[in-house]
């Protein structure tokens, strides 16, 4: 089991039971260490630390890893994501593909909906 520190800039400044760390008399605030992290793909311990690294740090990261500069469209041809009508038989699970656009959908199966690499061949 690994154990990681919390990215938040402020995590040690929170005043919670478990930051607080030390013999009795030499007692201080740490940063939050884990083996399971739950926000920002598990680099933090909670919202809030998240919400200050995003704070911190969001003009520097759009300006190192580029920023929007034209609008972006969804267009027919794009528009395609995967979704399932859920059933209580598992068997009966109807998986597709559906244009957000049109509303058209493609039958696929359990397996295609689950391979994160499957896409639709659109012809």
């Amino acid at each position: 089991m690994t154990l990681k520190y919390c990215q938040g800039p402020a995590c040690h400044q929170y005043t919670t039971q478990d930051r607080l760390k030390g013999q009795a008399g030499n007692k201080t605030y740490q940063t939050r260490r884990r083996s399971r992290m739950y926000y920002g793909k598990g680099n933090f311990c909670d919202r809030r630390c998240m919400e200050d690294w995003v704070a911190q740090y969001v003009e520097q990261a759009l300006d190192h890893f580029g920023r929007t500069t034209e609008a972006k469209h969804l267009t027919e041809e794009n528009a395609w994501i995967k979704d399932y009508d859920w059933r209580s038989d598992d068997e009966q699970n109807r998986y597709y593909f559906i244009n957000g656009i049109t509303r058209e959908q493609r039958i696929i199966t359990r397996e295609q909906y689950e391979d994160r690499n499957y896409t639709l061949n659109i012809s």
